[in-house]
């Protein structure tokens, strides 16, 4: 695109320095943060029991889905959440702005779960496509949003990612609380009801605290000119216009089933972060020292690919070994396989402060970036090795596990979460060229959908292999993966300037 169709809005005053309103970080911090609560509530809490309700019985209220079948779809409904992401990154950076972006992506998934909320399979599938939309738009801009609350030299700005992290993982322990009791006592649409509700307010807050917000602008910073943006709306509307019309008449065919889909979406996943790696670095508005630092964020984006393909794991295949071979009562207290995900979500709520706070004192002497994040892949890894015992040994898949195995594995994930999502958005948010700013952070959720992506094929073995060589083999290769880049660390370290 030649620089006459970019009309590069001037960059806004950097931060203030003095801004510490919210626990030593900048007030919009609070506003983003709380944002995220209620999206992580609804979002995680509908996941929560999402593939318990695709593989519980229709007249039980569910779609009646063998539990690989599952899991696979499950998994194919994240891969596009995260693909959708690129569109929202360029939509924020050319046409909306973050802050509008945000907000049109914030209504879009209230709307889709309230369309979840409609007991009808038809409509399920409407709501989940709703919500794909939606949180392409909001997810990677909000996290952009939060390092536009930062000069780069700050040293505030890991530690503000953390307690970013730690306030949304708040919403990631009370949702699948309030959707995991109600859809196992009222109905799975009752759940949905309560994702519903919890998005709406986090709307309702958004805009109240939107005069906190740094860079916050009525038109985006790397606006279209006039012509090119009524080309590019054009364009994106006959598109979404003619997609909807061949996927309705393949389906018609029989030539779009739902496994065609998932597979359609896993190869979507490999190309997409290939093709737009190519197309930055290959930029004219990419400068040789902006391009020297997106090689090693290749690095940090496989090894995010890795962790998250253990991570997403929590809602699907740990979800399912839960409600079949889990204990579900503590000291004679019921409750529902659900509230298993509440576990990750407390203890990223536990730990986040726990880091920040060691960031923080430790300094310019803290690990690098990439230590982190190698650290946090091992994590992950070990939490899956971890499964691999109790599952061991049994003669028939009638067996109970104590409950303490899977809260053990989710206390591994949650601390390699806390390590390597803040530092990977942190990272991402400094190693962006100025001019992708927004698709920076798109492609750092684009390791999101490959990672959803592997998982939807990877899970069809669940039902056909013995859960300890299922866990097993893939936190073995976690495991090794972290300890490649653990390996490659000094190079990382050079090449990453001015990430430390």
């Amino acid at each position: 695109m030649s620089r006459t169709e970019v009309d590069i809005q001037p960059e806004s005053e950097p931060p203030p320095r003095d801004d510490h309103a919210f626990f030593g970080q900048p007030r919009g911090l609070l506003t983003l943060s709380g944002l995220e609560v209620w999206e992580r509530f609804s979002f995680l809490g509908m996941q929560a029991i999402l593939v318990l309700y695709f593989a519980d019985t229709v007249t039980h209220g569910g779609l009646g889905m063998s539990a690989g079948t599952a899991a696979s779809v499950s998994a194919a409904y994240g891969t596009l959440v995260y693909l959708v992401s690129v569109a929202g990154g360029w939509l924020a950076d050319r046409i909306l702005g973050s802050y509008r972006a945000v907000l049109w992506g914030g209504i879009l998934i209230a709307c889709g779960h309230y369309a979840m909320a409609v007991p009808s399979a038809g409509m399920t599938w409407v709501g989940l496509g709703l919500i794909s939309a939606g949180t392409g738009l909001l997810k990677p801009n909000v996290a952009t949003m939060v390092g536009k609350l930062y000069r780069t030299d700050d040293d505030r700005r890991d530690a503000g990612f953390a307690l970013y992290y730690m306030a949304i993982n708040i919403g990631a322990f009370a949702g699948p609380l309030i959707t995991g009791w109600l859809g196992e006592h009222k109905g799975w649409h009752w759940g949905f009801s309560a994702a519903a509700i919890g998005m709406t307010f986090g709307l309702i807050q958004y805009v109240l605290g939107r005069r906190h917000l740094a860079g916050r602008k009525h038109a985006a910073e790397f606006a279209l000119a006039p012509r090119a943006m009524r080309r590019a709306i054009r364009l994106i509307l006959a598109g979404l216009a003619a997609t909807a019309a061949l996927a309705v008449l393949f389906a018609a065919a029989g030539w779009l089933t739902m496994d065609r889909f998932v597979d359609l979406l896993t190869v979507v996943s490999v190309i997409a972060p290939v093709v737009y790696f190519a197309v930055m670095f290959s930029s004219p508005r990419v400068t040789s020292e902006e391009r020297g630092r997106l090689r090693p964020y290749v690095v940090l984006f496989l090894a995010s690919t890795v962790f998250n393909f253990i991570l997403f794991q929590a809602y699907s295949t740990m979800m399912l070994l839960a409600s079949t071979n889990a204990e579900t009562s503590i000291l004679g207290f019921d409750f529902p396989a659900g509230w298993y995900a509440s576990a990750l979500g407390a203890f990223e709520v536990a730990l986040a402060p726990v880091v920040a706070a060691l960031w923080v004192r430790m300094g310019r002497g803290q690990p690098h970036a990439s230590n982190k994040i190698a650290i946090g892949v091992v994590l992950g890894g070990l939490s899956f090795l971890l499964m691999a015992l109790p599952t061991s040994g049994h003669s028939s898949d009638d067996y109970l596990m104590s409950v303490w195995w899977i809260v053990g594995s989710y206390l591994l994930l949650g601390l390699g979460d806390v390590l390597l999502e803040t530092s990977g958005m942190s990272a991402t948010t400094k190693l962006a060229p100025a001019a992708f700013a927004g698709q920076t952070m798109s492609l750092w959720f684009l390791s999101l959908a490959l990672a959803n992506g592997i998982q939807a094929q990877t899970v069809k073995l669940y039902d056909d292999v013995s859960k300890p060589a299922y866990f097993g083999v893939n936190g073995a290769i976690a495991v090794v993966a972290g300890l490649a880049v653990m390996a490659a660390t000094r190079w990382l370290r050079r090449t990453m300037h001015p990430v430390h």
